[in-house]
């Protein structure tokens, strides 16, 4: 995989994540290793990809989820243009819900 953000800390990061059981004990990472602000702009990121990739507009997405437009733009930008991270989360989340 060619990623920008790779290194030898991230690769730490991402193998304490991959490292979680369930849903407590990811909270308990996210919590103290991010901030509440931080935490909370992941998730409205998220949901805002979900939206858009489920056809709302960027009215829409800015109503229901506060996003600035700055915000849904780049979100989009990734979803168009990323290294596809939205799309599979998305695709297992949905999956899930099935």
């Amino acid at each position: 995989m060619d990623s920008r953000i790779k290194d030898k800390l991230v690769d730490q990061l991402v193998e304490a994540v991959l490292s979680l059981r369930n849903v407590e004990e990811a909270y308990a990472f996210f919590e103290d290793v991010c901030t509440i602000n931080e935490i909370k702009a992941m998730a409205q990121r998220l949901e805002v990809a979900r939206l858009l990739q489920s056809g709302s507009t960027y009215e829409e997405v800015a109503s229901l989820t506060g996003a600035s437009t700055a915000t849904i733009s780049r979100v989009k930008r990734y979803l168009n243009y990323g290294a596809e991270g939205y799309k599979l989360v998305l695709e297992r989340l949905g999956r899930e819900e099935e």
